[in-house]
C-alpha cells in the first residue's frame, strides 16, 4: 500500500512538473518575443545581435544605434524560471522578479559618478570605483529610499527626475553614470505594460540631458 501511495505521488508531481515546465516556458518565451518587439521599436536599431542566456531564462540584445546621443544600446533580461517547478519558489526569494538591466553608450562624455541604489535591493552591493571619495547621502524618491553617492548634486538630481517620470519609479534599483566607461545604466523590474513608454523615457534623457552641461562639464 505505502508503495502504491509513493508510486501515485510520484506520478502525480512529475505530471505538475511536465504541466509547469509547458505552461512557464510558453509564458517566458512570449515574454522574451514582447521586451525584444517593444524595445527594438524604441530603440530603432541600424544593426543587432542577440546572444541567448541558456534554457528560457532571457538574453542579451546589443544595438548598434548611431543617432542622436546613442552610440550603442545593450540590455539583458533576465526572466524567473517559470518553467521550473522546484526552483521558481527558491527563485522568488533569492532573485525575487525579472530583471532588466540596461546600458547605455553616448557620444558625450560622462565627466562625472554619480549612482542611485535602492536601499535594501543588493544583498551584496557591487563594487564602484573611488567610492570612497563620492559624498553619500540618503534621498527619498516616490516614497522609497536611495542611497545617492555623487560628485555633484546636480546630476543625482537629475536622475532622480528621471526616476519619478517613469511609470513605477520604485521599479527602478539602480540608475548610474560612469566616466570611466562612459556609461549610462540603469537596473530595472520590468513590466511587460509599461516597458515601452519606460524605454523612451530613458532614450529621451540619454539624447537629451546627458548632452547637455550638467554631466559634460
Amino acid at each position: 500500500m505505502d508503495n502504491q501511495v509513493l508510486f501515485v505521488a510520484i506520478f502525480l508531481i512529475a505530471g505538475i512538473s511536465a504541466l509547469q515546465f509547458y505552461r512557464g516556458r510558453k509564458l517566458n518565451l512570449m515574454l522574451m518575443e514582447h521586451y525584444i518587439r517593444a524595445v527594438k521599436d524604441v530603440i530603432k536599431p541600424e544593426d543587432e545581435l542577440y546572444t541567448w542566456l541558456g534554457g528560457y531564462i532571457g538574453f542579451r540584445a546589443e544595438y548598434k544605434v548611431n543617432r542622436d546621443n546613442i552610440r550603442k544600446f545593450e540590455y539583458t533580461l533576465t526572466l524567473l524560471p517559470r518553467h521550473s517547478l522546484l526552483y521558481f519558489p527558491i527563485a522568488l526569494i533569492t532573485s525575487r522578479h525579472d530583471k532588466l538591466y540596461l546600458v547605455i553608450k553616448p557620444f558625450s562624455d560622462i565627466q562625472r559618478e554619480a549612482h542611485l541604489i535602492q536601499k535594501g535591493y543588493y544583498r551584496m552591493r557591487p563594487g564602484i570605483d573611488n567610492e570612497e571619495l563620492l559624498r553619500k547621502e540618503v534621498i527619498e524618491i516616490a516614497g522609497k529610499q536611495y542611497e545617492a553617492l555623487y560628485e555633484k548634486k546636480r546630476d543625482v538630481e537629475n536622475l532622480r527626475a528621471l526616476i519619478e517620470s517613469l511609470s513605477n519609479p520604485h521599479n527602478i534599483k539602480h540608475v548610474s553614470l560612469t566616466p570611466k566607461t562612459n556609461v549610462f545604466y540603469v537596473q530595472m523590474k520590468p513590466e511587460p505594460e509599461t516597458i515601452g513608454k519606460d524605454v523612451e523615457r530613458i532614450v529621451r534623457f540619454a539624447n537629451e540631458r546627458l548632452r547637455e552641461s550638467p554631466f559634460s562639464s
